[in-house]
Formats: structure tokens, sequence, C-alpha cells
């Protein structure tokens, strides 16, 4: 059975103004434009890893700072993956990932759980990569986790390069979530009967 595993949320607030679609079961594929470099470059890494098609248009009032761009496209990312998720028949459920990039070993395990929650570990960043501010990526993957409905954990287990390090955190997560989003089922993984 065919499954459109898609979603599409548009955003508009007095702060930003975001479009966001994907497809699950992509090609890795994206066009991504938020104004801000360094998203842009760990959005579309992002979906190559997690095997996923994706389109980010955002604008937003980055003339003050990042956070409401970068916060606001975490929010509706998660919103549009959990359109995509469906009614989560058949879902793998639980993945994990360890990316290494040069000195820099990160791990990511994800539960597609309803439960939102995030542990986010990754310690000892500068300030900033480039004009970007390294704190933003926690505020952005709580935003996704929270509004996908995933549980996640996330551990820097080693490194000292902050790109390395960011890089590391947005490849390990999209290769945790491209696990858990399989399809390898024909019932609900949960023995609850639902996951909310």
């Amino acid at each position: 059975m065919e499954r459109n595993r898609r979603g599409r949320v548009a955003r508009e607030t007095l702060e930003t103004n975001i479009v966001v679609e994907l497809n699950l079961d992509g090609d890795g594929s994206s066009q991504v434009s938020t104004g801000i470099g360094f998203l842009d470059h760990m959005l579309t890494l992002f979906a190559k890893h997690a095997g996923l098609t994706l389109l980010v248009q955002a604008k937003g009032d980055t003339w003050i700072d990042d956070h409401h761009t970068v916060e606001d496209v975490g929010i509706a990312l998660g919103q549009t993956l959990k359109q995509a998720f469906g009614d989560k028949i058949g879902l793998q459920r639980y993945g994990h990932a360890y990316v290494p990039m040069d000195e820099t070993l990160v791990r990511t395990a994800l539960d597609i759980s309803g439960r939102p929650f995030l542990v986010y570990e990754v310690e000892g960043l500068p300030e900033k990569v480039g004009q970007f501010d390294c704190q933003l990526i926690e505020e952005f993957w709580r935003a996704v986790s929270f509004n996908a409905g995933l549980t996640v954990h996330v551990d820097k287990l080693r490194g000292k390069n902050a790109h390395h390090i960011l890089e590391a955190v947005f490849k390990s997560y999209a290769q945790a979530l491209r696990d858990a989003a399989r399809i390898t089922g024909t019932s609900l993984p949960s023995t609850k009967g639902k996951i909310e």
C-alpha cells in the first residue's frame, strides 16, 4: 500500500513568515532559504542524511538577531514532521545514530513517542560559529522535538571544533530520525494501542 508521508506548514507571526514542506520518503534533496547561512547549511545536510525531501522558506526579523527565525523554523519543521508521520502505523518508532566527524563523535537516540522531551548534552561550545549563536541549536531541536512529539537524547561524546560538533548533531539527529521513521510493519508500534 502506497502511503503519502508528506507534510506542509505555513506559519506567520509578527516576527517570522515560514513555509516548510517535506516528504519522509524523499531523495535527500532540499531547497532551503532562511536568511541565516549556517542554518541553511545544517538543514541541507539534515535533509540529505534523513533521506527526505525538504523545502524551507523563511523570512524573519534577523536585524534583531537570529533567535526568532531559528526557533520558528524548528516549530514549523516539527509540525510538518508530525503531519508526515500520519497514523504511525508500521513505523520502526525507535532510531539511533553515532556520527563521527574528525575529532568529534555525537550520538542521537530518538523515539517517535508522542511524548515530547529533549535531553541535549552538548557542552563546551564557543559562543559563536562565525556569526551564528551556538546556543540557538538547542532551541531549534527543542522546538522540533516538542512539535513533532519526539523523545530525543543528543550527546556529544567528544569533540573540540564547534562546526564539526554542530554538523555531527544535525547528521546524527537526521539518521536517527530516518531509522525511526522507516516502515517496518503493519501495526502500531505500541502495546498501549496508541501513540500520543
